[in-house]
C-alpha cells in the first residue's frame, strides 16, 4: 500500500515536470513579451508597494506612477538610440558615393604599386598576386551586396511589425500585471494546500532574491561597461565621449541588446565612410565591453543571486543556446527555481549511484 502511494507520488511529479518541459520548449518561446511582463512587473513590485506606504496612494495610483516613470526610462533609451541611428544612416547615404570613388581610386593605387613592387618577377607570380587581389575584392563585393541583399532587407523590414507588434503585447500585459499582480498571487494560493502553499511561498522567496538580484547585477555591471566606454571614448573620439558613453550605459543595461547595438552601426558607418582607423577603434572597444560584460556578469549574478558563478554561467550559456538572447534571463531563472524546489522540498534528489 505505502509503495503504491510513493508510485502515485512519482507519477504525479512525471507528469509535472513533463508539463514544465512542455511549457519551457513549446509554450515559453511564442509568450516571450508576457513572460517579461511578467518577469518586469514583478521587479517593479516593490517599487509600486514602497511608492504606496510613502505617499499613502492607493495601489492604482501608485501603479500609474511607476508604470510612467518605466515607459519614460524606456523612451529615452529608445529615442537616442533611434535618432543616433537614422542620423547616422542618412549620413552614410550621403557619402557612400564619394567613398566608392575613394575606394576605386585606392584599387588602380593598389593595381599601379603592385605592378612597380613586382617588377622583375616572373610573370606567373605576378599573376598569381593580381588574381588573388581581384578574388578578395571580389569577395568583399559579393559580401556587401549579400548585406545590403533584397532578402535581407526584406528579412529587417518584415521583423520591424513583429519586434512592434511584441514590444505593444509587452507594454500592455506590463501594465495589466502591475494592476492584478496581488489579485492573481491570491487567486493562486487558492488551488494549493497549506503545505504547498509554504513551499510556493518559499520558492516564491527565492524568484525575488532572483530578480532583484539579476536587476542590481545588471546595473553593478553597466557602471563597469560605463567606466570602460567614457575611457575608450575619450582615447577615442573626445568629441562625442560623454553623450555617447551615456546612451551606451542606458541601452547597455537592457540585456538583449546591450552596447554593441550602438557601437556596431557607429563602427561601419565610419569603415563606409572611409575612416577604417576610427572604425577599428570603435570595433575594438565593442568587443572589450562584450568581454567585460561576459566576464563581470556571471561573477555579480552569481553573488547577487546566491548561485555559483559557474552555475550562472552554464545556466546563461545554454539558456542563450535554446532561448536565443533571452536564455541570459530564462537560465539563471530555471536554475533558481530548480534550487529553490529543492531547499522547499518540492524536489527531493537524495539518492546514490
Amino acid at each position: 500500500m505505502l509503495n503504491k502511494v510513493y508510485i502515485k507520488k512519482y507519477i504525479k511529479y512525471f507528469f509535472l515536470l513533463l508539463f514544465l518541459f512542455l511549457i519551457a520548449f513549446f509554450i515559453l518561446p511564442v509568450s516571450v513579451p508576457i513572460v517579461l511582463a511578467l518577469l518586469t512587473a514583478i521587479a517593479i513590485e516593490p517599487l509600486v508597494k514602497f511608492t504606496q506606504l510613502t505617499f499613502k496612494w492607493n495601489r492604482k495610483l501608485a501603479v500609474i506612477t511607476n508604470y510612467s516613470f518605466f515607459l519614460l526610462i524606456i523612451s529615452i533609451g529608445l529615442y537616442f538610440a533611434i535618432t543616433k541611428l537614422i542620423s547616422q544612416l542618412i549620413n552614410t547615404t550621403k557619402i557612400i558615393p564619394n567613398y566608392l570613388n575613394n575606394v576605386t581610386g585606392m584599387w588602380i593605387d593598389i593595381q599601379n604599386n603592385l605592378f612597380k613592387y613586382t617588377d622583375g618577377l616572373p610573370s606567373e607570380v605576378v599573376m598569381s598576386i593580381q588574381n588573388k587581389l581581384d578574388d578578395t575584392l571580389l569577395n568583399i563585393k559579393d559580401s556587401l551586396l549579400d548585406l545590403l541583399s533584397y532578402s535581407n532587407i526584406t528579412a529587417l523590414l518584415t521583423n520591424i511589425p513583429n519586434f512592434l507588434v511584441s514590444f505593444l503585447v509587452f507594454i500592455v500585459a506590463l501594465f495589466l500585471f502591475m494592476l492584478d499582480l496581488e489579485l492573481l498571487r491570491l487567486k493562486l494560493f487558492q488551488y494549493f494546500s497549506d503545505t504547498t502553499a509554504e513551499k510556493v511561498r518559499f520558492m516564491a522567496k527565492g524568484i525575488k532574491k532572483v530578480v532583484i538580484g539579476f536587476l542590481k547585477a545588471q546595473i553593478l555591471a553597466s557602471f563597469f561597461i560605463l567606466g570602460a566606454t567614457v575611457i575608450g571614448l575619450m582615447l577615442i573620439a573626445p568629441k562625442h565621449a560623454i553623450i555617447m558613453s551615456i546612451i551606451i550605459w542606458i541601452i547597455d543595461i537592457i540585456p538583449i541588446l546591450g552596447s554593441i547595438i550602438i557601437l556596431a552601426p557607429w563602427a561601419l558607418y565610419h569603415f563606409f565612410t572611409g575612416d577604417v582607423a576610427l572604425g577599428t577603434k570603435l570595433t575594438i572597444l565593442a568587443v572589450i565591453l562584450i568581454i567585460i560584460r561576459r566576464t563581470v556578469e556571471p561573477k555579480l549574478m552569481g553573488s547577487q543571486m546566491g548561485i555559483s558563478p559557474l552555475a550562472v554561467l552554464i545556466a546563461m550559456f545554454v539558456g542563450a543556446k535554446l532561448f536565443g538572447f533571452l536564455g541570459f534571463i530564462i537560465g539563471p531563472i530555471i536554475v533558481i527555481l530548480f534550487i529553490s524546489a529543492k531547499e522547499s522540498g518540492m524536489i527531493r534528489l537524495n539518492f546514490k549511484v
